[in-house]
């Protein structure tokens, strides 16, 4: 508390602030971002800090050529490690600020509200402050009418399942300040395969921050296509349920569950298909079961493991693999349904399901490990 104080009693020449700009493919933003931040300098010892996912386009050398002329300015170019959670992750750990901002880099978030946390979280002796999309005072020039509406909608379900933060208004927000010596630790914990830092971040503190919110201008993207996709959105989903679920269940294993959802569906579906077609139930089954577990595969390769996901002819290898490593789970889940549906009842839906649930455990320690090599 004492180092805190010195630090509000400088002034503000001499308090060191850190930005950090995560980047993927914004090469034709960069020049535009970095001019508007550098007159931060006028008040501040500042460090711009980009931290890029091996951008195709020379984002990181346009990004090198600037560094060259302003001293300010910090690369942090990462190989085989992509995604931005983990790009914000990295960032934080590695600046050397007092204060740390948060914003995009494709200049939706407008530089005057960097200033404006900065002296928020000083003033108010803050832990984080966001900046919000849909505080009374914001303005929305850069989301669509539908984007809005998306946003607003996740933003309450949001904030059912954080009830220390319920006074907040944009918990799916990319710009946020924070206070390194309170924060880093639980920055920390963080698991960078969720999509929305800032959540996961309040999910953990468990409402151990002192938060506040500054208004944002939001401004349309300078150039350039928003990351915005399906894995965006089922990260959202996967995170929030997370935090209902106390975090006791792994991320990852949430997603692989949902996906295994799917699959259960389109085992039921290609069943009813084949018997509707002449085929009995027991010689349904077992093509039901291996079309379900491709489905499961190719979902998971897209959602659950997209950092580690398979391409081309390893994406044909890596569902040999997953059906031969799922192959034991599948005579089981053959055997276990049939059996359930001979001796325990003739429901055919309740005999399936227990088989899927028998096999779920196996399929996504086995498949984790050996199809995607991840822990």
């Amino acid at each position: 508390m004492l180092i805190w104080q010195s630090i509000l009693n400088m002034d503000r020449s001499h308090r060191r602030l850190s930005v950090i700009l995560p980047t993927f493919n914004e090469r034709s933003n960069i020049h535009s971002i970095t001019n508007k931040l550098l007159p931060l300098q006028s008040f501040h010892q500042l460090e711009l800090l980009f931290v890029d996912d091996d951008s195709a386009d020379g984002t990181a050398d346009v990004i090198v050529e600037l560094a060259q002329h302003h001293p300010c300015i910090r690369l942090i170019r990462r190989v085989g490690r992509y995604g931005l959670s983990s790009a914000i992750k990295e960032g934080i750990l590695n600046a050397t600020g007092d204060v740390v901002v948060v914003m995009d880099s494709d200049g939706q978030h407008e530089p005057d509200a960097v200033d404006s946390a900065f002296e928020t979280l000083l003033n108010k002796d803050l832990d984080l402050v966001v900046g919000s999309r849909f505080h009374p005072a914001a303005e929305i020039h850069g989301l669509s009418s539908q984007r809005e509406r998306n946003s607003a909608w996740a933003n309450a379900v949001a904030r059912f399942s954080l009830p220390h933060y319920r006074q907040l208004t944009d918990y799916m927000s990319g710009f946020f300040a924070l206070r390194p010596a309170t924060c880093l630790p639980l920055v920390r914990q963080v698991e960078v395969g969720g999509f929305k830092f800032l959540y996961e971040l309040l999910s953990l503190s468990h409402g151990q921050l002192r938060v506040a919110e500054v208004p944002l201008q939001f401004q349309p993207r300078i150039s350039g296509e928003s990351k915005l996709d399906l894995a965006v959105v089922w990260d959202l989903g996967v995170s929030i349920l997370h935090t209902l679920l106390l975090r006791s269940v792994p991320r990852r294993a949430i997603s692989f569950g949902l996906v295994g959802a799917t699959g259960i569906l389109v085992q039921l579906a290609v069943n009813q298909v084949l018997m509707a077609l002449g085929l009995g139930f027991e010689q349904a089954l077992p093509p039901a079961v291996i079309v379900a577990a491709s489905s499961n595969y190719l979902i998971n390769n897209v959602l659950t493991f997209r950092f580690q996901r398979l391409k081309g002819l390893a994406l044909v290898w890596g569902l040999l693999k997953f059906l031969v490593v799922a192959s034991f789970p599948v005579l089981a889940n053959v055997g276990v349904t049939s059996a359930f549906y001979s001796l325990v009842t003739r429901d055919t839906f309740l005999a399936q399901l227990v088989g899927i649930v028998v096999v779920f455990v196996w399929n996504y320690a086995a498949s984790s490990r050996f199809v995607w090599n991840s822990p």
